[in-house]
């Protein structure tokens, strides 16, 4: 019988554990799962904490009540409280005035006017009820408090959100004419400057929707008398005039020369302010 050579042996030796070698690395799992479960949720979590950060939250208005500094005037305490919505004043009342003799009357007869004024500027440029100066001047000073207390109180947009830039990319793109037409559709009521007559003050009040009057009133018009009869005739057709014409350029009514008068002065004075 013939005998196997020792080198022989050696080589197969070596051969049969190479094979078994590349066996055990062949069935051996490409990556540790206790691994690979590690480096997976890590980047799970980030994306869930992600997403509230990077979504963002439109910017809204202030919206509910409003209570101004009580403000010290000569004759009494004036303090103002502001009912608002979508960030506009809707709503203006004093909660303090001057109270007791003389200080009742103005109280009655200026605060209401104040009140009404408020809404219409919504701002604190107002003008003071002839007759009740330090009750209006207290008004004013709370109001003004009131509203810096409003506008602190509204959110506001994160810086760099979609939507102030989307915003921005809107503005843009629409130019000059845009902007222009943005103004023009936009609809706002302003009352203008008393005008003291010989008869007595006549204030006008005018509602501007997409550049034209829509709707006027007179605030104030001289009443007493023969001014009552004169007032019930001439403003309801100066009203339809400002309106028609769409300007302050409106005939004088016959008989009302000076409530006629001071209308168109206090109508004009409404325009500029609404910049037409």
């Amino acid at each position: 019988m013939r005998k196997s050579h020792p080198i022989r042996r050696v080589v197969l030796a070596t051969a049969a554990t190479v094979s078994g070698v590349v066996l055990m690395l062949s069935l051996k799992p490409a990556s540790d799962p206790a691994a690979a479960a590690a480096g997976t949720a890590p980047q799970q979590t980030a994306a869930g904490q992600e997403a509230p950060q990077g979504g963002t939250r439109p910017a809204g208005a202030a919206t509910g009540t409003v209570t101004g500094d009580a403000t010290q005037t000569q004759y009494g305490t004036v303090q103002v409280r502001l009912t608002v919505a979508g960030g506009r004043v809707t709503k203006a009342e004093a909660v303090q005035a001057p109270k007791g003799g003389l200080s009742d009357q103005k109280t009655a007869m200026a605060v209401p006017k104040l009140n009404q004024e408020a809404v219409a500027a919504q701002s604190a440029q107002i003008d003071a009820v002839s007759g009740a100066t330090y009750t209006s001047n207290g008004y004013k000073k709370s109001l003004q408090s009131a509203l810096d207390q409003m506008k602190k109180s509204a959110p506001s947009a994160p810086s760099g959100s979609s939507g102030t830039s989307g915003s921005s990319k809107a503005s843009g793109s629409s130019g000059a004419g845009g902007s222009s037409g943005a103004a023009q559709a936009r609809t706002v009521t302003v009352t203008g400057k008393v005008a003291q007559t010989q008869y007595g003050p006549v204030q006008v009040r005018i509602t501007v929707s997409g550049g034209r009057i829509t709707q006027a009133s007179a605030v104030q018009a001289p009443q007493g008398g023969l001014s009552d009869q004169k007032t019930a005739m001439a403003v309801p057709k100066l009203n339809q005039e400002a309106v028609v014409a769409g300007n302050a350029n409106i005939d004088a009514v016959s008989g009302a020369t000076y409530t006629s008068t001071g209308y168109k002065q206090s109508l004009q004075s409404a325009l500029d302010q609404a910049g037409g």
